[in-house]
């Protein structure tokens, strides 16, 4: 049983980066800049962006944090897009979710320029990573990909389960895990809550990718022997023995699973560390495309 250790590849690809970013800098280029738009105090969302401008600084891009109050109004919040859109310097930028329930989440993801869009949340680059054209893949499923790659793990013909069908993983990993190339060519079964007869569908999987939320919801019985489990769950569940009254749990029950699988994430520091090393990847090809186009 090999780990996917999803924080030492994270490394390797910001150590990658911040070689390019050297020699962008050498070379009197504008190194990449990313911004990030949190509206309102939620304590996950504001840790994750926190952890998102520190990488920036470790890689050498530039960063902006633009914070809202909870209380902005849907027009503000689309105001300040449009700014970051129409501003030159910013190669880059996401807005955090969720967001306040006054506010649109789709009007403000459609409001996003696609070129900018490096969470690839904009049905425009979704689209574009259907029809298997050149765009930005979203964060974890990116992450998820090339944790495959670097492991070399064999997708081709095998087959994928995906359990989850969200518009962040899910159903991005479902059309990915497809698609002609390496990793992909795999055949996919894209299962979720309507799902019957769920175990008889995982234990034939050859590949299990669970992004439900459920926390040991993949059980040892449930996944067949040198099976590939990749685990996107992430669950704060209620811990007294630790010191911050919880722990993080995945959707694994990954001492059982471990046992049976080949290759396995671990929660935390598989699949996490792998979502903001693809945002600064997908922020230095953002700046890449900027400037060849300039």
């Amino acid at each position: 049983m090999t780990i996917l250790d999803g924080k030492k590849v994270s490394n390797d690809i910001k150590d990658e980066i911040t070689e390019q970013v050297k020699k962008m800098k050498a070379k009197g280029e504008k190194v990449p800049h990313l911004a990030a738009i949190i509206v309102g105090n939620d304590g996950a969302s504001l840790t994750y962006v926190g952890s998102k401008v520190r990488a920036c600084e470790r890689v050498g891009f530039e960063s902006t944090l633009v914070k809202m109050s909870s209380t902005t109004s849907e027009v503000e919040l689309l105001d300040k897009i449009n700014e970051l859109n129409e501003n030159p310097e910013i190669d880059g930028y996401i807005v955090q979710l969720p967001l306040p329930e006054q506010i649109d989440t789709q009007k403000v993801l459609l409001a996003v320029n696609p070129d900018k869009d490096v969470d690839g949340f904009h049905p425009a680059n979704f689209g574009k990573m259907a029809l298997d054209m050149t765009t930005f893949i979203p964060a974890t499923p990116f992450g998820i990909l090339e944790l495959l790659e670097r492991y070399g793990v064999e997708t081709s013909g095998k087959h994928t389960v995906v359990i989850g069908r969200s518009h962040i993983v899910g159903r991005p990993m479902s059309i990915l895990m497809g698609r002609k190339g390496f990793p992909g060519n795999s055949t996919v079964t894209l299962t979720h809550s309507h799902t019957k007869n769920i175990t008889q569908i995982t234990s034939q999987a050859d590949i299990i990718i669970s992004a439900l939320g459920v926390p040991n919801f993949l059980k040892a019985e449930m996944v067949k022997d040198d099976a590939v489990i990749i685990d996107v769950g992430i669950t704060r569940v209620a811990d007294d023995s630790t010191e911050k009254g919880y722990r993080i749990t995945g959707d694994v029950d990954f001492v059982n699973v471990s046992k049976k699988a080949s290759f396995i994430t671990p929660v935390p520091g598989g699949v996490g560390p792998m979502t903001i090393a693809m945002l600064l990847k997908n922020t230095l090809l953002a700046c890449e495309r900027h400037r060849s186009k300039a």
